[in-house]
């Protein structure tokens, strides 16, 4: 049998939302102006709400949507940084502490390395770790599927974390 006493987890998240609502797209908290923005209950935070699941992962926590349910008004234009920060803090109370993430955002036109240094400040910023256990890449799909057809914008992220003792 495995240890599932194990001191350190990794864990991941996936988001994705179709383009239809108004400029901007939000990023990690940055806004990006494009020609509209995100279909969302949120602010729409593809990478934000990614990594709101990996980090709720580490202490097997559920989803955001257990935790900020699109039926609940005050989940309505929500900053998704702030939930994100609120999943960091309930991973707090768990007794684990985030460590590192990871995040791939994946979008055809929509540019993420003028705004990747924001984003890695904001993302540690609302973990509490240094901004270099944060990494924010990019990818596009080459035109392939929804998103290389400029139908919308995805992420993922995976998240470790520490037990505290």
């Amino acid at each position: 049998m495995v240890d599932s006493t194990a001191k350190t987890r990794t864990a991941f998240g996936y988001d994705a939302h179709r383009f239809g609502g108004s400029d901007p797209v939000m990023l990690a908290g940055v806004a990006v102006h494009y020609s509209n923005g995100v279909e969302a209950t949120s602010d729409g935070d593809v990478p934000a709400h990614a990594l709101a699941d990996a980090v709720l992962g580490i202490a097997a926590l559920g989803d955001i949507g257990q935790h900020f349910p699109a039926s609940n008004p005050a989940s309505q234009n929500a900053d998704s940084m702030d939930m994100l920060e609120r999943c960091a803090g309930l991973v707090r109370n768990a007794g684990w502490a985030v460590t590192h993430c990871d995040v791939t955002v994946v979008a055809e036109d929509v540019r993420v390395a003028p705004h990747r240094a924001a984003m890695r400040i904001n993302i540690a910023r609302a973990l509490q770790i240094d901004v270099e256990a944060v990494s924010v890449k990019a990818t596009s799909t080459d035109g392939m599927g929804w998103i290389g057809a400029g139908e919308g914008i995805a992420a993922y992220a995976v998240a470790t974390g520490l037990l505290i003792e």
